[in-house]
């Protein structure tokens, strides 16, 4: 899964670099939510936090 979000978060830098000023917030939101599922990815692979539901 880590790699698929890293391949995607590389792409949606990519699609940064040449967008249009009117594409720039949306990609800049997609990037945003990408990296934070990368983090909540591989914090969860470490241990560091526990995925499941609290109930």
């Amino acid at each position: 899964m880590t790699i698929a979000l890293e391949m995607q978060i590389e792409e949606l830098r990519a699609e940064l670099r040449n967008a249009e000023p009117a594409e720039r917030r949306q990609i800049e939101m997609e990037l945003e939510l990408a990296l934070a599922e990368l983090a909540a990815a591989i914090a969860e692979q470490e241990g560091t936090i526990d995925a499941a539901p609290p109930f």
